[in-house]
């Protein structure tokens, strides 16, 4: 019977290897790439153990040429039984101290995203598993109407998005978010969402009835208008025409709308910025940011694994500006530049972003969000008050 085997090996210290794995590098050279037929469809390169494993698992033919016979990757979703569904943070750079993510995990495969190292947390890689096994919550709006009921609670705009993706596919079938967003209506609680999904325009019919009030405002990320480089990089996101039909259309509804040049990548992208805003104001789009490529943890190898197969002649003057902006290294964490970085580099994006907007009329004004319709949902068997 042909089979595949795996080996365990002692995981080696993490290093940050300035250059590509290869035989004249002094790190070790243990093979994590996946084959392309088995990844068809995603956008990371290789499915590393997470960093918490004692063991790296490697698999490898025992001369039978079994890995051929490997089946390609699926996505699989399990339930996450979660206790509470927002989750709190104190960033200073951030416009926000609460969120929900509805999903853990994200099928879109964007090989850069920062949330991939969190699935390291449940014993997973942050390569392949994190865009193929995936984790739903079911019970959100049910657990999200039961905090907002809390006596303590006071409200403030919730995100939504700014982790995983919220109308990343399997929202289709689950409709999680849409129970989320039909609590927060009816209780009149804003709300502010991130994504990369035209699949956003399903809800348009609560949205425009919660933007009406002031509680909704929805930003879509096009990181790219070449089809070929988005569908390289976010392999099962939404094309980028389709989200600037989605912008469109949320325009048309009333819905105030941001488009986010995210991430900016030196070299990449960063050549399309002001098309990307001039595209997205052509679509009624009144506002817009950016945000500058992060790299912590897993996400720097993995994207210079992706850069290497995929850009290999990008790869050298990509991370030379990138560090350029990171203060010599390849990431850096510290709040109030790690969205932006500095340097000469970055300093001409923001004025390009800065000049762009100005020309366009984009960013005159901001839309505010109100906490005035507020109302605390009835918790089940609470006692009316007599006064």
């Amino acid at each position: 019977m042909s089979r595949a085997s795996s080996s365990a090996l002692k995981r080696p210290p993490v290093t940050a290897p300035s250059e590509p794995v290869g035989a004249s590098s002094p790190f070790p050279a243990i093979e994590v790439a996946i084959d392309k037929q088995r990844r068809r469809g995603r956008g990371a390169q290789s499915n590393d153990s997470g960093r918490y494993e004692a063991e790296a698992r490697v698999a490898f033919d025992d001369g039978w040429q079994s890995l051929d016979d490997l089946p390609p990757f699926k996505t699989t979703v399990a339930v996450d039984t979660a206790r509470k569904v927002i989750t709190r943070n104190e960033s200073p750079d951030i416009g926000f101290d609460r969120s929900i993510n509805p999903y853990r995990g994200c099928e879109h495969g964007c090989v850069y995203c920062f949330a991939r190292p969190t699935h390291a947390y449940l014993g997973l890689s942050p390569g392949l598993d994190f865009e193929s096994r995936l984790f739903a919550k079911p019970d959100a709006p049910a657990l999200l109407e039961k905090e907002l009921a809390a006596a303590e609670y006071e409200p403030k705009m919730i995100a939504i998005g700014t982790n995983t993706d919220p109308y990343q596919p399997i929202e289709r079938e689950r409709k999680i978010m849409r129970g989320i967003l039909e609590v927060l209506e009816k209780t009149g609680h804003p709300v502010g969402i991130v994504t990369k999904s035209a699949l956003v325009t399903r809800d348009i019919d609560i949205l425009a009835r919660m933007a009406k009030r002031q509680l909704a405002k929805v930003a879509l990320s096009v990181t790219s208008l070449d089809p070929k480089l988005a569908r390289t990089m976010e392999p099962r996101a939404s094309a980028p025409a389709k989200r600037l039909e989605a912008l469109k259309r949320l325009a048309d509804a009333g819905i105030p709308t941001t488009v986010m040049v995210a991430p900016v990548i030196p070299a990449l992208n960063d050549m399309e910025i002001e098309r990307i805003l001039d595209a997205a104001a052509h679509a009624g789009v009144k506002e817009a940011s950016y945000v500058m490529l992060r790299l912590p943890l897993e996400v720097r190898d993995l994207f210079r694994e992706w850069l290497m197969a995929n850009y290999p002649d990008r790869y050298r003057h990509v991370f030379t500006l990138i560090r350029e902006m990171r203060g010599g290294r390849d990431y850096d964490s510290q709040w109030g530049t790690r969205m932006k970085g500095t340097g000469p580099m970055a300093w001409m994006i923001g004025r390009r972003f800065e000049t762009a907007c100005a020309r366009l009329g984009l960013n005159k004004r901001r839309s505010k969000l109100t906490l005035d319709h507020f109302a605390k949902p009835e918790r089940a068997g609470q006692q009316l008050s007599l006064f």
